[in-house]
């Protein structure tokens, strides 16, 4: 079976994740894992109140496929969790890593963005962080980027987003293909 894992942390963006987390988890048979820093209850962006299945240190790269990273306010609010340890632990066991809206910017940070082509909400949030060097693989579009198993993301894509991801692991079917239909037919 196919396991995601999808950190959460304060005031994270519940729309970026959504819809991934719905397609998978109920068309696709898939197991999604939320995981909060410490474990602990967090709230979203819109006021959604989450319980985490377990904290980062809990979640083993070994046992999933990928890691999906929503973005949302604790970035700008100066509150956003390190991720570079977890990000850092499921690359090396070859997984798939995907951020959205500031997280993509967070992994510019860490640096993983540096040699693949990549997006995000601007090239000028991925330049705030000293470990970022990869302005000319940036690709400056509304849609989700997917280069050598690294998915980025403006945060008004969550569609591509998720079509990304799905196609990264596999899971690009024509049951996903119809389940996402109606909200491709929006955007054209």
């Amino acid at each position: 079976m196919t396991r995601i894992a999808i950190t959460l942390a304060d005031d994270y963006a519940d729309w970026e994740c959504a819809l991934l987390m719905a397609v998978a988890r109920s068309f696709l048979g898939v197991e999604i894992v939320t995981a909060s820093p410490d474990g602990s209850p967090v709230t979203s962006m819109g006021g959604l109140k989450v319980t985490p299945d377990l904290s980062f240190a809990a979640l083993d790269p070994a046992t999933f496929d990928a890691l999906v990273i929503p973005g949302g306010m604790s970035w700008e609010k100066g509150t956003a969790p390190d991720l570079a340890p977890l990000v850092e632990a499921f690359r090396a066991k070859g997984k798939i890593v995907a951020g959205i809206c500031a997280a993509a910017s967070a992994l510019a940070g860490t640096g993983i963005l540096n040699d693949v082509s990549h997006t995000g909400n601007s090239l000028d949030s991925h330049k705030a962080y000293p470990a970022y060097t990869g302005e000319a693989h940036y690709r400056d579009q509304p849609q989700a980027v997917s280069d050598h198993d690294i998915i980025t993301a403006p945060g008004t894509s969550p569609f591509t987003f998720t079509v990304e991801i799905l196609k990264a692991l596999g899971l690009w079917t024509e049951e996903a293909q119809m389940e996402l239909a109606g909200f491709r037919a929006e955007h054209v």
